[in-house]
C-alpha cells in the first residue's frame, strides 16, 4: 500500500495518509505523492470536492517526518505545497473536508487548517510543539493558528506547545463537528454530500473570493472582481439553474 493512498468515489476523491506506524509523518516521498494528488483534483472536473483523512486511530499526522534529517534534500512544501511553506504555493480550488484523529500537531495542524471544513474525532488532540522542542523555522502553522484561533489561544499553543482536545477546538471555531472515532469517516462523507448538493463551480468561485480577499479591508473585497465568478456566470450549471428553475424542477449540476 502506498504511504499516501488516493481514490475518486463519484465527484469525492479521497486523500488519505497511510503510514500509522510513523503517526503519519509526511516523508519526502508522501509531500510529492500529495501534491500529485492535490494537482489532480483541481485539473479533474469530476472531482467536485476532497476529504484528506489518515489511517490509524493514533495520530492524523504529526507534520513532516524529521528523522529523514538533513539530507532531505528537496520539498515541495508540506501537503504538496498547500501550505506554501518550503516551495511552491499550490491552491486548491475544490472544497477540502478535513477528518481528523489523534494527534494533530505541527505541520499535521496546518493541513487540517488548510482545509474548508474539519471534522474531528473526540480522540483529537490539537497542538504547535515547536517551541517546546526548540524548533522554529518555516512558520505557517503559526500563521494559520493566529488567523484562525481566537488571539490568546493561539498564541497559548505557541509559546507554551500544549494542545488542546477536540472540545476545545470546537468552542474555539477550530472545528465544524466532534463525533466518536468510529463515526468519523461517514461525518466526513456527510459533509463531502452537503458541499455536492450545491453547484460545484458556484462554489468554486465562492471559495475564491472568500479566500482572495481575506486579508483585505472589506471596501477592497466589495470592489473586486472575480474572475472565477465570471466564468460560472458563463458555465453549463448557470444555464442548467435557470432552466431547472424554468421547468420547476431540481438542477441537474454537471460541474462545467
Amino acid at each position: 500500500m502506498a504511504d499516501v493512498e488516493f481514490r475518486v468515489d463519484g465527484h469525492v476523491a479521497h486523500v488519505r495518509l497511510n503510514r500509522p506506524q510513523g503517526l503519519n509523518a509526511i516523508t519526502a516521498g508522501m509531500d510529492h505523492l500529495l501534491l500529485d494528488a492535490w494537482t489532480e483534483i483541481n485539473a479533474n472536473p469530476e472531482i467536485w470536492c476532497a476529504i484528506v483523512s489518515a489511517e490509524g486511530e493514533k495520530s492524523f499526522c504529526i507534520g513532516a517526518d524529521v528523522s529523514e534529517g538533513p539530507e532531505r534534500k528537496t520539498r515541495m512544501a508540506l501537503a504538496g505545497g498547500l501550505t506554501g511553506i518550503g516551495g511552491p504555493m499550490v491552491t486548491l480550488k475544490k472544497p477540502l473536508v478535513a477528518a481528523v484523529q489523534g494527534f494533530c500537531v505541527g505541520g499535521g495542524l496546518e493541513l487540517a487548517m488548510c482545509a474548508d471544513i474539519i471534522v474531528a474525532a473526540q480522540t483529537a488532540q490539537f497542538g504547535l510543539p515547536e517551541t517546546r522542542h526548540g524548533i522554529i523555522g518555516e512558520c505557517g502553522v503559526v500563521h494559520r493558528a493566529i488567523r484562525q484561533l481566537p488571539h490568546h489561544i493561539a498564541m497559548a499553543m505557541i509559546l507554551t506547545g500544549e494542545r488542546i482536545d477536540a472540545d476545545a477546538a470546537y468552542r474555539y471555531g477550530l472545528v465544524n463537528e466532534v463525533v466518536p472515532f468510529a463515526d468519523l469517516a461517514n461525518a466526513a462523507m456527510t459533509w463531502a454530500g452537503k458541499i455536492n448538493k450545491c453547484a460545484p463551480r458556484a462554489n468554486y468561485a465562492a471559495k475564491a473570493a472568500a479566500l482572495g480577499r481575506l486579508g483585505y479591508p472589506l471596501e477592497v473585497a466589495l470592489m473586486t472582481r472575480f474572475e472565477e465568478i465570471e466564468q460560472y456566470a458563463e458555465s453549463e450549471d448557470v444555464r442548467e439553474r435557470d432552466a431547472a428553475a424554468a421547468e420547476g424542477r431540481k438542477p441537474v449540476w454537471t460541474g462545467r
